[in-house]
């Protein structure tokens, strides 16, 4: 097999043999495949190798290294972040970083093939409960850090990813291969300086206000932790759908899409309405990222008006990407002529369309 693949010129071409020979011996062909097709091997000494086991001895030039690939798998870094930020501060800008995990799905998948798929579920839900939600609760975190230590962390595929970001990373591409996830992401930045990412079932999203101010929107979680970061790739991976979401959006945990059926994801936003933030009904709180897409004359209106829970097109049954717009310029256009009648009359609209299933929530 490893002769066949070194025979392959279009595969290892200008590619240094011995080092590539390593990392088949290592990770296999599909691995060794992604490795060389996101990064160059042909000079070993500007990349900087950890095999998943044991060491590989090669003279790298610390002042000079590119790339980094690590088979350890994140899953037992003591802080992850940290890791992720000392592997920034090793690479120059536009230093390429090739890593590996078992996700959240990997595992799922594991326990399913190891059990079956009756065992498999029981053994999969109280995994869930053990290991995904009481190390993010404040009430069960330390406990869960005192009785299961520090040695391995059960992540999934969104937290990682936006891990890297956070850390000052974009995605270039990831891989899937038996129970592991490989990555490979491109230095861009210093880390964030958000102190406090979202983690915990309840988080605040930052959003654009009226007159164009920055608020945080609360939300009870429907995503995994730090997906906000990955909002841009996934949207350059695979756009949005036809109700202006991004679409195949791998950041939704399954319970997610259960509470976004039934709009209690948008419950807590009353708080945002209690503090003067939000109104009931508005037009759509958005990112800054989703806000930029949007055509100049909407933009330049929508930010007079104060955002709400209850957006135009929930009212006007218009839930399509199109629509969305296209409610917001008539919701505005009706705002101007009775700014009190208006945000009313729109209010028993959205709840008479939600209690029919004229519209359910995306």
């Amino acid at each position: 097999m490893l002769e066949e693949v070194l025979n392959n010129k279009t595969l290892i071409d200008s590619q240094n043999k011995e080092l590539f020979t390593a990392i088949f011996k290592d990770a296999g062909k599909d691995i060794s495949t992604f490795v060389v097709e996101n990064i160059s091997l042909e000079h070993p000494k500007s990349v900087f190798y950890f095999p998943e086991k044991g060491t590989y001895e090669h003279e790298v030039d610390y002042s000079n290294i590119r790339s980094i690939v690590d088979f350890r798998k994140v899953n037992y870094s003591r802080d992850i972040n940290k890791y992720f930020i000392s592997v920034n501060k090793l690479l120059p800008d536009a230093g390429l970083y090739i890593g590996c995990f078992e996700s959240y799905q990997n595992r799922k998948a594991k326990i399913f093939k190891k059990v079956g798929k009756t065992l498999g579920l029981i053994i999969w839900v109280f995994d869930l409960v053990l290991n995904r939600i009481l190390p993010k609760l404040n009430l069960t975190k330390d406990l869960y850090k005192l009785i299961r230590g520090n040695k391995y962390k059960v992540i999934s595929l969104a937290e990682t990813l936006g891990r890297t970001v956070y850390c000052g990373f974009e995605v270039v591409d990831f891989k899937v291969v038996g129970n592991s996830t490989y990555f490979c992401v491109i230095k861009t930045s210093e880390p964030k300086n958000d102190k406090d990412p979202s983690y915990g079932p309840f988080f605040k999203m930052q959003r654009i206000g009226k007159g164009g101010k920055t608020i945080g929107v609360y939300k009870l979680r429907t995503m995994h932790p730090y997906s906000e970061y990955l909002q841009n790739f996934v949207v350059q991976l695979n756009g949005y759908d036809e109700v202006g979401k991004p679409k195949n959006d791998f950041r939704v945990a399954g319970w997610g899409k259960v509470l976004r059926k039934v709009w209690l994801d948008e419950l807590p936003q009353i708080l945002n309405v209690l503090k003067g933030e939000l109104g009931l009904v508005g037009v759509r709180p958005l990112s800054q990222f989703r806000y930029n897409q949007l055509p100049l004359d909407i933009k330049n209106q929508r930010i007079k008006y104060k955002p709400g829970c209850i957006p135009p097109y929930v009212a006007l049954n218009m839930p399509d990407a199109i629509g969305n717009i296209e409610a917001e310029r008539i919701y505005i256009m009706e705002m101007k002529k009775n700014k009190l009648v208006t945000p009313v009359r729109y209010f028993f609209m959205a709840v008479f369309n939600i209690l029919s299933r004229r519209i359910q929530s995306a």
